[in-house]
């Protein structure tokens, strides 16, 4: 059916209760709008197996009526299943493992098969930390105890945990398609928006054109199997009010597609909040500076970004949610910021650009949580941090094949990353003082680090420190850890100099620093330089292989007068090199046989 048939030919007459009308009619499954339409109500049906198509013609909503307090579900088009008195509640009495598809359930009788239920999880911690929030099939009744749903969780669940199930009667296949939708009002009450699902599963929604809504275009929450395709909104009422200025946001939601939509001047084109398994692909976010795409960091996991652009960042809506995601994965992407930094596990990053501009201050970073995180062909055009607020995951911290860009002085690791990480074949430009201020072990695998005659060398307070191959040009390190370090150094090639005049040096005499050198190459740009500047402390030193041309080393007597020190420099060569300070010779003490001087 049609609206003509009720014979509304404009947008000067109403058309919502011959909308209703047709929704009411079981016999009707598809709507079709041949002209633009005026709508003054905010509909609420449970109705499934129907489709709205409203041609791309024009929605309008000038004079709605009023919305009530902070209801995102106050669409024009709201599908809404039926939540039944039905509730099974049991406590786990054995750990649920993370990936589990197995649901302990006490009395499975309670359960069967094609059902669909509303689980979630008591709270962590507070009122909204919860790891399960989800609307599942049963699948299959495993036992007496347990069953099977259409759900892979992605967090492991502790015995005494309490899982809550709600039977639901889902609202399934109602799709709403092609509509040019213009928003009225200005605040909550009287701003308008098309389209919201709750409780619904294989509701797709494509087509929507809208511009000055107030709540998200397309708000779901508890939805499953779902896609929204070729949407757009531009310059909403608000990007400042909570919730407000989205395109689409999704709560407590479960394998839905997101893609080939658009926003401008928007809050988020792509909002997850608890949710999983999802993907977004070629969506696109201009004039972007409050974030096209979040998750809003209340467990959500298993998510998946191809070929977007548009400012990034995870979980940051703050702890009262539980601040935490897991398995997210960015291919492709394009962006002005992007932020990871708070319980993000396991995070994949490939071929992400990042560069910074004028109207956004902080833009240009890349920020993430040393917590299995993988980069790939990354880069940024303002500084990489890496900072750690978990330790979940089992995969090593890799940031490969990328390159970054530094202000003087950014500091790269925060103190507290206490994981290993590792820089594989990375170019660092601009690192004049940089730091890297955590305490775990660092590796530089064939990474290219340059800095600046006139700035401070790099600094480093990480435990284990190891270069293997690359450059540092006109930069060096510097160790600056409150315990003892081990500096470990093989096949790398330095030159130039710094502001310190010093290739490798420490600051701190009050703890053991190790120094394995070999087959290193250093080539001073001064005679002022030194490759190695060690005055106290205790040192344990070790250089062999290595080439040091031009400059100066200076190991002072009092670097190597402890009882833990030692001092062995052999096999190398030193062209042009002065020694402006030597400790003499002794038991712990060699440097003079087996190397060539000239």
């Amino acid at each position: 059916m049609d609206f003509r048939t009720f014979g509304i030919f404009d947008a000067e007459t109403p058309a919502d209760d011959a909308l209703d009308a047709m929704v009411a009619d079981a016999s009707v499954y598809r709507i079709e709008a041949h002209t633009d339409l005026l709508f003054l109500r905010r509909h609420t049906w449970a109705r499934s197996n129907i489709e709205l198509d409203f041609g791309g013609h024009r929605m309008v909503t000038e004079g709605i009526e009023k919305n009530s307090h902070d209801n995102p579900f106050g669409a024009v088009l709201f599908f809404r299943g039926e939540v039944t008195d039905t509730l099974h509640k049991h406590t786990l009495g054995a750990v649920m493992p993370d990936l589990s598809d197995l649901f302990e359930v006490g009395d499975s009788g309670a359960f069967k098969v094609g059902q669909w239920w509303a689980v979630e999880s008591d709270a962590v911690s507070g009122k909204y930390e919860k790891e399960i929030q989800r609307l599942v099939q049963v699948t299959d009744i495993v036992d007496g105890s347990h069953i099977r749903v259409n759900y892979q969780v992605g967090w492991e669940m502790a015995a005494g945990r309490t899982l809550t199930w709600t039977r639901v009667n889902p609202v399934d296949r109602a799709h709403v398609r092609n509509m040019v939708f213009e928003g009225a009002g200005d605040d909550q009450y009287t701003g308008s928006h098309p389209v919201a699902y709750e409780y619904a599963v294989r509701c797709d929604v494509s087509g929507i054109e809208a511009t000055g809504t107030f709540w998200p275009v397309v708000m779901r929450r508890w939805c499953t199997y779902f896609r929204t395709d070729r949407c757009s909104l531009a310059n909403p009422t608000s990007v400042t009010w909570g919730g407000a200025g989205y395109l689409t946001q999704q709560i407590y939601c479960l394998y839905g597609h997101v893609e080939d939509c658009h926003t401008s001047n928007a809050r988020h084109l792509n909002d997850f909040t608890a949710s999983a398994y999802c993907y977004v692909t070629n969506c696109h976010g201009d004039g972007d500076d409050q974030g096209p795409f979040v998750t809003h960091g209340q467990f959500e996991h298993d998510l998946v970004y191809t070929g977007n652009s548009g400012l990034m960042t995870f979980a940051n809506s703050g702890a009262a949610w539980g601040g935490a995601a897991k398995r997210i994965t960015v291919r492709r992407h394009s962006c002005s910021w992007f932020v990871a930094r708070v319980k993000v596990t396991d995070l994949t990053l490939e071929d992400v650009t990042v560069i910074g501009k004028k109207s956004l201050d902080g833009s240009g970073m890349l920020w993430v949580n040393a917590d299995g995180v993988q980069l790939r062909g990354c880069t940024a055009s303002g500084p990489l941090i890496v900072s750690q607020a978990s330790s979940r995951s089992s995969r090593p911290n890799v940031i490969a094949d990328s390159a970054f860009s530094f202000a003087a002085g950014a500091e790269i690791t925060k103190a507290n990353v206490s994981a290993p990480l590792t820089l594989s074949r990375t170019t660092l430009r601009g690192a004049e003082g940089a730091a890297f201020n955590g305490t775990g072990p660092l590796v530089l695998d064939h990474c290219a680090v340059t800095g600046s005659a006139q700035a401070a060398p790099v600094r480093v307070a990480h435990a284990e420190v190891t270069l293997e191959g690359g450059t540092l040009r006109d930069t060096g390190v510097k160790l600056t850890g409150a315990n003892d370090q081990r500096l470990t150094i093989s096949g790398t090639r330095i030159t130039g100099t710094n502001k310190d005049g010093a290739v490798l040096s420490r600051a701190g005499a009050d703890r053991t620093v190790t120094w394995q050198l070999t087959g290193l190459e250093s080539t001073a740009s001064d005679g002022d330089t030194a490759h190695v500047l060690l005055t106290d402390g205790t040192n344990r030193y070790r250089a062999t292989g290595c080439s040091f041309t031009g400059g100066r080393l200076e190991l002072a007597a009092e670097a190597f007068s402890g009882t833990g020190s030692h001092l062995l420099h052999s096999g190398c060569t030193e062209d042009g090199t002065k020694r402006t300070a030597m400790p003499e010779e002794g038991d712990r003490v060699a440097h003079t046989a087996g190397n060539l001087r000239f």
